[in-house]
């Protein structure tokens, strides 16, 4: 087989495992696994470590993410490698941050006044929760260092240097969860229905306002939150890199 068409197939194999894993696993339903084994494709067959980056977060996902999700979660990267790099890692730190900080007994707090807030709750956060959004962009930058050890040569200086890649994407983790925090407690609704008994995303009769203006739903949160932390990122790489 040529080289130049090595890669290709091992995009394709490894995206299409990688996506009907996640279909198996009810992660992903059929739309979000189709859109997820493009989307990962394209970019393992352009850059291992780029397509790392949208595996890892394929592999994490734990609710069933239909293809727009994927697509506006997983989808938003830029030619640049750590740019692409955190634009994926920031939503795998804002999932690991959501869904790893309700295991957590603690009680969320409002980010914007630190009021305690029921769970559920869009800008609640926990201490175990902002732990888990750096442990994730840890593992993000991690992941990204170690394939490029092993897939591209580069001098002695630059590999050393790229070890920065880690703490930065731990801070971008630990701040694109922030931003995404302070756009559900200012612009994304959050309520309280008295019938249902659980904390619910659009206003009604029954739903006594906890917080948040109903401007954004949750898919255009995390896009904003991912465009302005990448936007963050890339400037600070601009002067690191």
């Amino acid at each position: 087989m040529e080289a130049n068409l090595v890669q290709p197939v091992i995009a394709a194999l490894v995206s299409s495992a990688i996506s009907i894993r996640a279909y198996r696993k009810k992660s992903l339903n059929l739309s979000g696994a189709l859109i997820g084994f493009v989307v990962m494709s394209i970019h393992i067959a352009v850059n291992y470590r780029l397509g790392s980056d949208v595996a890892s977060f394929l592999l994490h996902v734990v609710e069933a993410h239909e293809g727009y999700k994927v697509l506006s979660n997983s989808g938003c990267c830029y030619p640049s490698g750590h740019i692409c790099l955190e634009a994926v890692g920031i939503k795998k730190t804002n999932t690991w941050s959501s869904e790893l900080g309700i295991l957590s007994d603690a009680q969320p707090r409002l980010i914007t006044t630190l009021k305690p807030v029921r769970r559920g709750t869009n800008g609640g956060v926990t201490k175990e929760g902002l732990l888990a959004a750096s442990a994730a962009g840890c593992v993000i930058g991690l992941t990204f260092v170690l394939l490029g050890f092993f897939t591209t040569g580069c001098t002695y200086d630059v590999a050393l240097k790229q070890l920065l890649v880690i703490p930065l994407a731990a801070l971008a983790g630990l701040g694109g969860s922030a931003i995404d925090s302070l756009l559900g407690a200012t612009l994304q609704f959050s309520g309280f229905c008295s019938v249902r008994n659980k904390v619910v995303g659009k206003p009604g009769p029954t739903v006594k306002k906890i917080s948040g203006l109903g401007i954004l739903d949750n898919n255009a949160v995390n896009l904003v939150s991912i465009l302005l932390t990448t936007l963050l990122t890339s400037i600070a790489c601009l002067y690191i890199f």
